[in-house]
């Protein structure tokens, strides 16, 4: 764990599947015809937009047909790690 954060698992859930809604909404598709789509089902979408509960396979089903699974991959790409001093900062 990285350091101190006020943001909970729960809030980073609900962020998501507003995220989820938010793009579905904008491309004018119903839960019905996101279910269509993605094969997740539209009462699994429901429970996700109102809860944040899904797995991550369906969640990562959702978001290839909302958005780009480019975007999702770069959450797991490995970050160069943050200088800790100043030093480490002047000998870049």
């Amino acid at each position: 764990m990285k350091g101190l954060s006020l943001t909970t698992p729960a809030d980073v859930q609900r962020q998501l599947a507003a995220a989820v809604r938010g793009r579905r909404k904008s491309r004018r598709l119903s839960r019905a015809a996101l279910e269509r789509l993605s094969t997740v089902p539209a009462s699994t979408i429901k429970r996700f937009e109102t809860s944040g509960e899904i797995s991550l396979r369906q969640f990562i089903l959702l978001w290839q047909c909302v958005d780009d699974l480019a975007s999702l991959a770069e959450l797991a790409a490995e970050r160069p790690a943050a200088p800790r001093s100043i030093d480490e900062v002047l000998a870049q």
